[in-house]
């Protein structure tokens, strides 16, 4: 005969409790809006970021501007400038500096790739968005071309021409 157990079987709890989207890596920390408008991007790095701890916090927090930021190459390394990351709310003496540089982490040979895209052929390094991935901050960070006025215009012709086409299809697919 068989014994019966006397105490309950307790469910598993959840592996990935609910969590901020933002920590958990399902939404961006940040991003940069305006660079597509003043840049043609060609093409983008993952980075990550040398942070202290009420960084990240605020990060987290979702109190981040990459509008004015840029990348910079001084002496064999990769610096995050003016990027603004807000103090951190529950901080103390030991906060950061809002506006201070930043290091950016990308292996050699990236980084070999970048100095000779940006010294020989006039581009930029502008940081597109941020967000977490594994728990680790990360940064979106692409070579880029400066737009020309009449470039912004035209670019924003096509977004408006497409725009129209897309309505009369969908209109003309309504009736």
């Amino acid at each position: 005969m068989t014994r019966q157990s006397s105490y309950q079987v307790r469910p598993n709890p959840e592996k990935e409790p609910k969590r901020d989207p933002t920590a958990a890596g399902k939404r961006d920390a940040a991003v940069n809006r305006i660079a597509a408008h003043n840049y043609f991007l060609l093409e983008k790095f993952e980075t990550g970021v040398v942070l202290s701890g009420t960084e990240v916090k605020s990060v987290r927090g979702g109190l981040t501007n990459l509008k004015d930021a840029y990348g910079l190459i001084k002496d064999g390394e990769l610096w995050l400038l003016n990027c603004h990351i807000g103090p951190y709310e529950h901080g103390n003496i030991f906060n950061h500096a809002p506006l201070r540089t930043r290091k950016l982490l990308v292996h050699k040979e990236e980084l070999r790739k970048l100095i000779g895209k940006t010294q020989q052929r006039g581009l930029t390094l502008i940081p597109t968005r941020m967000y977490f991935k594994n728990g680790r901050v990360k940064l979106e960070l692409a070579l880029a071309k400066g737009k020309q006025l009449w470039d912004k215009r035209e670019t924003e012709r096509r977004r408006t021409a497409d725009k129209e086409s897309r309505e009369a299809v969908r209109s003309h697919k309504a009736r």
